[in-house]
Formats: structure tokens, sequence, C-alpha cells
């Protein structure tokens, strides 16, 4: 099992910029940079997070994407979904992104307190969804994960589909209208400790579960 500290950090070249962009005033307001996707174009997986979380400036490297303009590089979730994807077998093959490229920030009461995170506005996640389809269908992936409820809602709601009881939809496969190639929703990386043994897996049963539904066939 490679231990998220030895997680590969990505190459700032494969960062995949859109330039500027001020669809979201309020995640203008918030954010540090835009947090672009970043990997090879020609991936065999894309990991769809939900969005940047506020970061930690002053860390070495794994800063987060508030603060290095690319998904998935904060110390805790960052190295975390690399490390997993990286046991799947697919380390450097798997191009990373979020539902939703800017920091979506709360206030907290005081003058010197730091924002926190909050979840991503319905309007957010559509702002941000032409650039999450334009994203897969340019690296054209054998498969896309959606890690967390809000990341596969992005992707639902191309088909119309709600995501009632997101844990009923935790590793069933699915295609979706609009969306190629099929879908498959994972766990949060923040909350995955909390919720595997609710689904009856440890860490290393679930990467098999994972591994067993993308080295089988496609769902219909």
């Amino acid at each position: 099992m490679t231990n998220p500290v030895d997680a590969r950090y990505p190459e700032p070249a494969e960062r995949n910029g859109y330039g500027d962009c001020r669809r979201c005033p309020a995640l203008v307001d918030c954010r540090e940079r835009i947090s672009w996707g970043v990997g090879p174009h020609d991936a065999a997986l894309v990991v769809v997070g939900e969005a940047p979380g506020a970061g930690d400036p002053d860390a070495e490297r794994w800063r987060g994407g508030n603060w290095t303009g690319m998904a998935y590089t904060s110390r805790a979730s960052g190295r975390k979904v690399r490390a997993m994807v990286a046991d799947l077998g697919y380390a450097g093959d798997a191009y990373y992104t979020n539902a939703v490229k800017c920091f979506p920030c709360e206030e907290r009461e005081g003058s010197s307190a730091l924002p926190t995170n909050r979840e991503p506005t319905a309007e957010e996640l559509a702002n941000c969804r032409p650039y999450l389809l334009d994203e897969i269908e340019t690296v054209a992936p054998d498969w896309v994960l959606t890690t967390g409820k809000h990341a596969t809602r992005s992707l639902f709601a191309v088909d119309g589909r709600e995501v009632d009881g997101f844990l009923d939809r935790v590793l069933e496969p699915v295609e979706l209208e609009g969306v190629d190639p099929p879908t498959l929703p994972l766990l949060h990386p923040s909350y995955q400790e909390v919720w595997l043994s609710r689904l009856d897996h440890t860490r290393a049963s679930y990467l098999e579960a994972i591994r067993s539904v993308l080295d089988g066939p496609r769902c219909r």
C-alpha cells in the first residue's frame, strides 16, 4: 500500500489551465488561484473532486489547489487520493480535476479567523460544468471516478439525475447520457475512513472492489 506521504506530486507543466474565469463573483472573492485540472491528456482515469479547500500557503509543497492552481495537491485529500490511485495501478495515468475549480469559502466570526470550506452551490457546479465536460472529452479516459457527493451530483446533473442516498451509489458504475466514458462514484477522501466500515469494507477490500469494476466489463 502506498503511503500518502510518498504520493507523486504533479508536474506544473501538466496543468490544464483555461485562463481566467469570473462566472461566480463569490468564488472570485474567495480564491487565491483557480485550481485547474492536472495530469496527462491521454490518461486512463479522470478523477473528479468536489472543490479545492482553503489550503496551506506555508506548506513546503502540498499547499492545496487554492495556492498551487492544480487539483488534488493538498497534504490531506490530495496525497490520499493520489496514493489510492497509485495502489489501483494508475500512478502517472490519471488526470485530476474538480467539479468546482475555485475555493468556496465561508467567513467565520472574528477579524483574524481564516475562512473555512462550504459546500459548493448548484449554480457554482453548473457554472464550472462546461470546463469539466470539456476536460473529460479532451482526455477521453476509460473511466471517470467521482470522489464524493458533490462531484457525483455535477455529472449526474448532465443526465438530469439526482443523487439521493449517495452511499448507495458508491462503487456502482453508471452510464450517463452526455458523459463518455462510464462514471464510478467513490467516497470523498476526507470521509473515507469514517464510511468504509459502514460499507463493510477495509481499505484493501475497497481498493479491490474498485479494481474489479475498472478491470471488468463496462456497465450498460
